[in-house]
């Protein structure tokens, strides 16, 4: 465990905080790929990655079926890793396929469902806010946010599939955007 100062405020408010490291969970939603990406870090010089993967459906399957399968999955790695906060992308919708967005607002439904039902704070950024935050560049391509993520956690090989490395992204992003601070509670 970490060290535990005392503070008084000038209100004399006694105050204790507590260095951590928090979990991130960032969540790259899709019908047939659902990336996700966690992280651990304490700030942004302090990250880790602890875990990265994908979640696959069949795309055979009926639609409650695959948002069924994705939740569950979901769900077990929420259960097992203990997240602090999970991030995703703002949904982005362009007018020439419509479709798209509410296909992978199915998948978005369910991964606001898991934070509810599991109590995880739930985090929602723009993608160029995303991209900005690691790259320096709110239009980076996929593979300046790949790089970017390799450097920030340090890692041999660039993350694939891209929605592995898009859901470090949004972890990341988390962190770079202040998201990691001290926690401090009042007694």
């Amino acid at each position: 465990m970490s060290e535990i100062e005392v503070r008084i405020q000038d209100f004399g408010v006694t105050m204790w905080t507590m260095d951590y490291k928090m979990r991130i969970l960032g969540i790259d939603p899709g019908l047939i790929r659902t990336g996700y990406g966690l992280i651990e870090a304490e700030s942004p010089g302090a990250m880790r990655l602890v875990e990265a993967g994908v979640i696959r459906t069949k795309a055979g399957d009926h639609i409650q079926t695959r948002v069924a399968d994705i939740f569950n999955s979901l769900s077990d790695i929420i259960r097992s890793e203990k997240p602090d906060v999970l991030v995703l992308e703002k949904i982005y919708s362009h007018y020439k396929h419509p479709a798209t967005a509410i296909l992978m607002g199915h998948a978005r439904g369910v991964v606001c469902l898991a934070c509810g039902l599991y109590g995880v704070e739930l985090v929602n950024y723009p993608a160029t806010r995303i991209k900005k935050a690691i790259t320096g560049n709110g239009h980076a391509s996929k593979q300046q946010v790949q790089g970017s993520v390799k450097t920030l956690l340090r890692l041999r090989r660039l993350p694939e599939p891209a929605d592995v490395s898009d859901a470090l992204a949004m972890a990341i992003s988390f962190v770079y955007m202040g998201g990691a601070r001290k926690k401090t509670v009042k007694f």
